[in-house]
């Protein structure tokens, strides 16, 4: 188990939301946290902590007029920590190399891949094809419809039909180097995780990096997530971390998932 921290950008600043209140209209979010300081000023935090793994999301559409200063920072944010973040938030194989240049490990994708309420598995070809395997994060975040997980997109706005279970991640798997799951249903409201989803995910017997977001509010959250999670689930801790006005402290929190 490892910590992975995140760095979200909204309307051009660093902040904590509440996932399920994120909409395009307006460029709205309920917002828990906004920054002072700048994406690069946490990702030289984690760089020199020797954190590696987090993931900068942009969480404006590239049509907002937010766009361009959302963008600007996690570009700042990837220069500050080369190889050490991955990045998502409209990509696709035509754009992805821009920000492997600019200093991302991997880059993140769901959109892109799970439109019009599918997979398509031709645009997952393309993708692989054009960053590699070993560069591509799948972000199967999810909420919950009817007692099962279903994987949404467009900044967690819309319900796929692609279910998140063992099928689904025995069919991805050999596409990408790491899932990235938020629970979007429980994401920013610092009331605990989503246990059921971490059952799952700690139950599949794939062997490759998933990391888990959404609700961590204490330390006994990260503690269960271990259990649970079989110590194979990796942990970010968004609104609850001290960085960004919460009560946990980072150090505390590293010696908890080593």
């Amino acid at each position: 188990m490892e910590f992975r921290p995140c760095i979200d950008i909204h309307n051009g600043k660093v902040k904590q939301i509440v996932g399920s209140s994120l909409a395009d209209t307006g460029n709205r979010a309920k917002e828990n946290f906004v920054a002072q300081k700048g994406a690069d000023y946490y990702a030289k935090l984690y760089r020199e902590r020797g954190i590696k793994g987090g993931h900068i999301i942009l969480l404006n559409p590239a049509s907002s007029d937010y766009y361009d200063a959302t963008r600007a920072q996690a570009l700042c944010a990837l220069r500050a920590y080369p190889q050490g973040l991955q990045v998502g938030g409209g990509i696709n194989d035509e754009n992805a190399q821009q920000y492997l240049e600019a200093g991302a490990s991997h880059v993140i994708v769901t959109s892109y891949v799970f439109q019009g309420g599918r997979v398509h598995m031709d645009r997952l070809e393309r993708m692989r094809a054009a960053v590699g395997k070993e560069r591509l994060v799948l972000d199967l975040s999810c909420r919950m419809k009817n007692g099962t997980y279903y994987i949404v997109t467009d900044r967690w706005q819309k319900f796929t039909d692609e279910v998140v279970d063992g099928r689904t991640l025995d069919m991805l798997k050999d596409y990408c180097d790491e899932f990235l799951i938020h629970a979007v249903d429980v994401e920013g409201k610092n009331q605990g995780i989503e246990k059921p989803l971490v059952e799952l995910l700690g139950k599949w017997g794939g062997d490759m990096p998933i990391t888990y977001a959404g609700g961590v509010h204490s330390y006994e959250d990260i503690q269960t997530l271990k259990k649970i999670g079989g110590g194979r689930i990796h942990v970010t801790v968004g609104s609850a971390l001290d960085l960004f006005g919460g009560t946990l402290k980072l150090e505390r929190i590293m010696d908890l998932v080593g």
